[in-house]
């Protein structure tokens, strides 16, 4: 969803009328801006994934591919008492990075997603206090990891401050494949109109065009979108989004994301940055460590119970 936000202002260096991008959808991205803020009050430092390493770039000045190592094929062991998601492994894409504003050249790179070619990634929205999305999203993300690790699984991050840039699109779905993850979700805050507010999920459309093919992740995707909208509502309070989707949910077949996705995978707009009242929420850390649980609840309930 391409947003065109107002004034706001990054690291005290104005900026006219932006268009930005929100949950990775591939509009119009920004130019010769400044570095946005790295951390917004209550922000944890970033830590490096253990459990993988970038690979070696392809192209001079290029960010290393997403990419992670494969999960056993063999069946998960029994999970010990407290540990009800032991031998399972879960992949968490944090939507955007701060350095795309400095990239352009690098996203508006046209990427392939089976039924039609999206910019490689997009500079993502911000608040009018200047908290961006990727920021949020790296945020939430790294909560959500926090409370799956507790619970025995295996988590991993499609980036965690660790590029430059990106990934592209292409590569982070590449990375949960990659992974033979059980499910996999991509953190977003959306760049709606500023009247709109409340959180949506998205899931994928069936799609069956080029490299993308959807068809054996529709339907666990769609139970894995209803959990997590519930689980989300309950936990946070947060309303359904007004301005787009129906009762929270949207299905959309655009989004390289979920269209070269092979495990069930969903997005979530946790709420409109361009909406004050959603801004303040989004920008309290006790709201984040609310919403995360939220997500974290249902990925629980989607990997334990049969749908």
């Amino acid at each position: 969803m391409n947003r065109t936000a107002p004034l706001i202002t990054l690291l005290g260096v104005s900026l006219g009328a932006l268009t930005l991008t929100g949950c990775g959808a591939g509009g119009p991205t920004a130019a010769g801006l400044a570095s946005p803020p790295s951390s917004a009050p209550g922000l944890p430092t970033p830590q490096m994934p253990s459990t993988w390493s970038p690979a070696p770039a392809t192209t001079a000045g290029a960010p290393a591919p997403a990419t992670a190592p494969a999960a056993s094929d063999s069946p998960a062991p029994a999970s010990p008492t407290g540990k009800p998601l032991a031998g399972r492994t879960i992949v968490l894409d944090p939507g955007h990075n701060p350095g795309n504003v400095a990239h352009t050249t690098e996203i508006n790179r046209q990427v392939d997603i089976g039924n039609g070619r999206k910019e490689c990634d997009t500079t993502g929205t911000a608040t009018d206090a200047g908290y961006t999305e990727a920021d949020y999203s790296l945020d939430v993300s790294h909560r959500i990891r926090d409370l799956l690790k507790a619970l025995g699984a295996t988590v991993l991050l499609t980036q965690d401050g660790d590029h430059p840039w990106g990934p592209c699109i292409t590569d982070r779905a590449a990375f949960g494949n990659a992974a033979h993850a059980d499910a996999a979700i991509s953190v977003h805050g959306d760049g709606g109109p500023a009247s709109g507010s409340g959180f949506h999920v998205i899931m994928p459309a069936k799609v069956v065009a080029g490299k993308a093919d959807t068809t054996a992740i529709t339907a666990p995707s769609h139970r894995l979108g209803l959990l997590v909208r519930d689980s989300f509502h309950t936990v946070t309070g947060e309303p359904y989004a007004d301005y787009i989707g129906d009762q929270g949910l949207d299905t959309r077949d655009d989004l390289g994301g979920l269209n070269l996705s092979g495990i069930p995978k969903v997005f979530i707009e946790c709420g409109n940055m361009r909406n004050a009242g959603d801004a303040q929420r989004m920008t309290d850390p006790q709201w984040r460590q609310r919403a995360a649980q939220g997500i974290a609840d249902a990925f629980t309930a989607f990997l334990t119970t049969t749908g």
